[in-house]
């Protein structure tokens, strides 16, 4: 029952928060840019283009994507629990599908 009204506010909301940015862009647009830099007045769905634009761009609006939080610790502890037989079955592995991953640094051949 709890993940039904999920299912029946969740689009009403995205709409109301898609509104609320679009007018907040395009007021602070219009508030700031003519004045400071003489550019043209946006309306609405100008303002709600920025907005996509810059999550396209620059990502944001709170997306977690790769940046879980704790997955560094996280990975820290799955190294440290592992045998050396199984940190090397590791390196190989990112090796052949990264390249050279974990090699120390002073064995690198530099080109002559």
């Amino acid at each position: 029952m709890k993940k039904r009204w999920i299912f029946l506010l969740a689009p009403p909301a995205m709409v109301l928060f898609a509104f609320l940015f679009g007018e907040v862009v395009m007021h602070l647009w219009n508030w700031l840019m003519p004045a400071l830099f003489g550019w043209r007045i946006i309306t609405f769905w100008q303002g709600l283009g920025l907005l996509v634009l810059c999550r396209i761009l620059f990502g944001g609006f709170g997306g977690h994507g790769r940046h879980r939080p704790g997955f560094r610790r996280g990975m820290h502890e799955r190294w440290e629990g592992m045998t050396p037989e199984e940190r090397e079955k590791f390196r190989q592995g990112m090796r052949r599908r990264w390249g050279c991953f974990g090699e120390p640094r002073g064995d690198t051949k530099e080109p002559a």
